[in-house]
């Protein structure tokens, strides 16, 4: 058996480590790439994995287009107040003290 190519042709992804849990109101699955540290959530265990592949492949380039200051500016914001690299959400459920 080859592990050179997929299913469809292409190179398969490296092995990653994810944690996979239920919301804490159930209504959701909530899965983290331990690598990248991204997070995404879908309504079923298979939609969530389903997110993280396209996440994880946004977030490291492998998908998508990097967002430009031309694109920047047709949304109304200022390139120059956008941070080149990515932050830490403010966002209350980071703060797991304060539950």
């Amino acid at each position: 058996m080859s592990t050179d190519t997929g299913d469809d042709g292409e190179k398969p992804s490296p092995p990653s480590h994810i944690t996979l849990e239920r919301s804490a109101d159930g209504e959701a699955w909530i899965v983290t790439d331990r690598e990248t540290g991204v997070t995404t959530q879908g309504e079923t265990r298979e939609h969530a994995l389903e997110m993280i592949d396209e996440a994880v492949a946004l977030h490291t380039g492998a998908a998508g287009e990097p967002v430009t200051d031309e694109d920047l500016r047709e949304w109304g914001l200022d390139p120059e107040s956008v941070p080149d690299e990515a932050g830490v959400p403010d966002v209350p459920w980071f703060d797991a003290d304060e539950e």
